[in-house]
């Protein structure tokens, strides 16, 4: 399967604003490109990339007053295949974790387990099995949570997000991980491209999404507490602990977002079209 994405962003800066992006594919994806993936600007500007702590790619600039656009448009491989499921994962005692999982066990910015974790203990202590423990917190956040984008709120905090009973994408992310993580479950959170690739269209514009990945048997898996079930097509761009790590646009300094169009969809050729009529 060949995914078209991209996006064509665009913000008014009131002066020269420092801005820091994670818009590029995350490295683990990076071999299945098939066309350039290119960050262009307009004006031109001088930008640079870097790894951060987590190991996504980083986009350093300087933007001039004004309006700055954004853009980049790319074809990329996919599988084609929805998300694994393995039921037989379990969950490794904290003990036997990898050094690098404990920081998915902690509290973050937006993963407040300390206030959550008397309730994800009484409601999922009993539950034996790791895979099926993280579905039980996925089915809970699912149906406790109400979607909508005119709930969408920048700091809303997983327990929060537990009271009020509304949110978008990154608000299931947040209390799912945040369960995760206190019944010791290393859990992070993922941004990145989701179309509606085997589902029906969703009528809103396209955004970005957000996911969650926890470490079950000695690996990651992809889970999805909004949607709930097996999705084909996602496209990673950042991990990290929480929204606050893997934002797309960090600008230091008054930059207001003027434009925001996002761009994910199976391409399917002439060919294909034809044989379907």
């Amino acid at each position: 399967m060949k995914i078209r994405a991209g996006y064509d962003i665009a913000f008014n800066c009131a002066q020269e604003v420092p801005m820091l992006l994670l818009l590029s594919v995350h490295p683990s994806r990076q071999h299945d490109l098939l066309t350039e993936h290119v960050i262009r600007f307009s004006p031109d500007v001088e930008a640079r990339d870097f790894r951060d702590a987590f190991g996504n790619i980083c986009t350093r600039l300087v933007s001039p007053p004004g309006i700055i656009e954004v853009r980049n448009e790319f074809l990329i491989s996919d599988t084609g295949l929805p998300d694994e499921v393995n039921f037989r994962a379990e969950q490794w005692p904290v003990g036997d974790l990898p050094d690098e999982a404990l920081i998915y066990l902690l509290g973050s910015r937006y993963c407040d387990t300390q206030k959550l974790s008397n309730d994800a203990w009484s409601m999922f202590g009993g539950i034996q099995g790791g895979w099926q423990r993280v579905q039980a917190i996925c089915n809970y956040v699912h149906d406790r949570i109400e979607f909508g984008y005119h709930h969408a709120r920048g700091d809303r905090t997983a327990s929060e997000g537990h009271e009020e009973r509304i949110g978008v994408c990154r608000d299931f992310a947040h209390l799912a991980v945040t369960l995760c993580r206190c019944m010791n479950i290393p859990a992070r959170y993922c941004t990145g491209y989701l179309g509606d690739i085997g589902v029906p269209r969703d009528p809103a514009p396209m955004d970005f999404s957000a996911w969650f990945e926890v470490f079950l048997a000695g690996r990651w898996y992809t889970f999805d507490a909004r949607h709930n079930h097996p999705r084909i097509g996602r496209i990673v761009i950042a991990r990290g602990r929480d929204a606050a790590d893997v934002a797309i646009s960090t600008a230091f300094g008054s930059a207001a977002l003027t434009r925001f169009n996002v761009i994910t969809e199976e391409v399917v050729y002439q060919d294909q079209l034809q044989a379907a009529e």
